[in-house]
């Protein structure tokens, strides 16, 4: 008897997945199918398979987003910003572990209190102090991605260094390293779940990151995210148009994924032990 109710709270929960899994899904669905239809065809039957499938909503769409130049700011600014992010947050978190005094300790309660801080409370004066030193450009935007995510990523590494064993640095200084080729050559390698893990916190913030971009950047300079406002701008009721402008930009995510699907989830997996 214990058995069979097992059972069926087992398929009670599998279909109750399904059902949100296929919930999951749906947006996903509208997006690429009336993609594929004709602006007449969407406001015919939305949920229905198109009758003919027709790939110049993609041309087109490609072409006013200018995907290449949209898709290079994204991975550049995205690239840059989470090796700058994890370079000096590992070696904050490394420093504010070791040294164990009140300064240390009052410095790492300070970064922990800035996750609590919103962008909007402080937005407007971060843009107009940027914009007297001429800042408000690419560059800009990655420094300011550094200020924004060290705090959670000095977070977790200094986290991570409580479970590395003092030996280590120890036993590196008695052999003639100094304490860069220390946290470099020894204690940074340890790090590696927890770098991408942070790693992945950041990126998928940075990439779908809207609000940043659109006060620092011009349109020349557009990411995704921005490119994709103003081609909704022009396309609002050009639905059809509008979506295969959406199935483009998704595109780069789930090839990334794809590929470092392994790295994601040993990364989190390994990071949520550490």
């Amino acid at each position: 008897m214990k058995k069979n109710n097992e059972k069926r709270n087992t398929r009670l929960l599998e279909v109750f997945g399904l059902l949100l899994a296929l919930l999951w899904l749906s947006p996903f669905y509208l997006m690429v199918v009336n993609a594929f239809k004709t602006k007449r065809g969407i406001f015919e039957g939305v949920l229905g398979i198109p009758e003919e499938f027709t790939f110049e909503n993609f041309v087109k769409a490609f072409i006013e987003l200018e995907f290449l130049k949209s898709l290079f700011n994204s991975v550049l600014i995205t690239g840059l910003s989470i090796l700058i992010i994890i370079l000096f947050s590992s070696m904050a978190g490394y420093a504010l572990a070791r040294n164990k005094s009140k300064l240390s300790g009052a410095m790492f309660f300070v970064f922990v209190a800035a996750m609590l801080i919103p962008f909007q409370s402080v937005m407007i004066p971060l843009v107009a102090i940027f914009g007297q030193v001429d800042m408000l450009n690419a560059a800009g935007l990655i420094f300011m991605y550094l200020g924004f995510g060290c705090s959670l990523s000095i977070f977790l590494y200094h986290g991570a260094m409580t479970g590395i064993s003092h030996s280590l640095d120890e036993a590196a200084i008695i052999d003639g390293a100094n304490r860069f080729q220390t946290f470099w050559y020894i204690i940074f390698p340890l790090l590696k779940p927890i770098s991408v893990t942070v790693a992945i916190l950041n990126t998928i913030w940075i990439w779908n990151d809207y609000l940043l971009p659109s006060l620092v950047l011009s349109e020349a300079n557009a990411t995704i995210p921005l490119k994709m406002f103003y081609f909704f701008g022009q396309y609002t009721k050009q639905w059809h148009l509008a979506l295969a402008g959406l199935t483009i930009a998704i595109i780069p995510v789930i090839i990334g994924y794809f590929f470092a699907q392994k790295q994601i989830i040993d990364g989190v997996s390994e990071g949520a032990v550490k």
